[in-house]
């Protein structure tokens, strides 16, 4: 019967019942000891502490999209200048050359993206 569980798989189950334990055991807790007196105001939906005041199913315009898109790819590609700005020492001339390329693809994109107005919030 001890050949159904090998030894080396006993840490990661023991891991996995201390960490579930450790989760249900805290929800357990919270649920015991914090108080619990609902009344209508308590119940109602805010956003940000302030009353709604219309849907919430409304519809964001598509350039707030782009934008955000727009946003999240040039967030990432600047991360890239990180490890080289390490390293530019001993990339040498190449390393140079080759970020300099990608600075101007940059470049050119986020010229292409004012240029049809994607940037524009109004």
């Amino acid at each position: 019967m001890a050949d159904l569980v090998p030894q080396n798989y006993l840490p990661i189950l023991i891991l996995m019942l201390v960490a579930a334990a450790f989760g249900i055991g805290g929800l357990l807790a919270g649920w015991v000891v914090r108080p619990s007196r609902p009344y209508r105001a308590k119940l109602m939906p805010y956003e940000s502490g302030a009353p709604t005041f219309s849907d919430a199913r409304t519809k964001f315009p598509m350039r707030y999209y782009v934008i955000a898109m727009l946003f999240v790819i040039f967030d990432i590609e600047t991360v890239f200048l990180y490890p080289w700005a390490v390293l530019s020492n001993q990339l040498g001339l190449l390393g140079l050359v080759e970020m300099l390329l990608f600075i101007a693809i940059l470049l050119v994109g986020y010229f292409y993206a004012w240029k049809k107005g994607a940037l524009e919030w109004d």
